[in-house]
């Protein structure tokens, strides 16, 4: 399947980013719209608060990264921190046994695995990078458990390079709008790096997100309230509210 647009049009992305950041900007002025299963004030993904939080230290950054692979925001947050606190870089984490690792990255999703892979990243992090998380794409998909969201979240968060991080939410609604059309996360990420202009790619992870948990949601989204409608080619919408 083809991952671009097969309307051969592209939408006016000034205005659609602008009509995001817009909506964004005002949500976090009203604190009545800002409670979430996540908690109150976390408008922002888990990650990009974590690299606010810690100053975007490139360590605190990929180990939240990994963390946050199939788990919720929330829980992403509150394990990273407690794992950052106990292991605030490489050695401290390749000095702590894999057990309590894990312990301390539980309940996120695949805890075990994902402990098994920090430990792993670790001491690869000490043997080779001299204690320094590498700023490479091919380094970065070098690392056990590292795929392209996470190398792409890691690049520019940590090293302000530009770069597409694409999840679940951006990959479903990349597709709805109409800017894509692919089945995997890897061809949202081709045919967005070819059609969106290079000045968005950082941050429209960031907001497809918290778009995503808010109203453009995976069944019955929002529609009535969608702040971009005028652009959205609405595929795969049979509901909505």
């Amino acid at each position: 399947m083809s991952t671009m647009n097969t309307d051969h049009t592209s939408p006016p992305w000034d205005l659609v980013v602008a009509a995001l950041e817009t909506w964004r900007k005002e949500l976090r002025e009203e604190p009545s719209q800002r409670e979430t299963p996540s908690g109150p004030g976390s408008e922002e993904p888990a990650v990009s608060t974590v690299a606010e939080q810690y100053k975007r230290d490139p360590w605190a950054i990929l180990v939240s990264t990994i963390i946050s692979l199939r788990t919720k925001d929330a829980v992403t947050l509150t394990v990273s921190q407690a794992l950052l606190q106990k292991a605030p870089n490489p050695a401290g984490l390749a000095a702590l046994p894999e057990e309590e690792v894990a312990r301390l990255v539980y309940p996120a999703g695949f805890y075990r695995t994902k402990a098994a892979n920090l430990k792993k990243i670790a001491a690869i992090l000490m043997e080779q990078y001299r204690h320094r998380v590498p700023a490479t794409m091919e380094e970065l998909l070098a690392l056990p458990g590292v795929g392209r969201k996470t190398a792409n979240l890691v690049l520019t968060e940590a090293f302000d390079l530009d770069g597409i991080c694409v999840d679940i939410h951006v990959h479903r609604i990349s597709n709805r709008l109409g800017w894509v059309s692919s089945v995997h996360p890897e061809q949202t990420e081709t045919a967005l790096r070819a059609a969106l202009p290079r000045k968005y790619w950082k941050g429209i992870n960031a907001l497809l997100v918290l778009y995503g948990q808010r109203l453009c949601r995976p069944v019955s989204p929002f529609c009535s309230r969608c702040v971009i409608r005028p652009y959205c080619q609405r595929r795969g919408v049979t509901r909505s509210r």
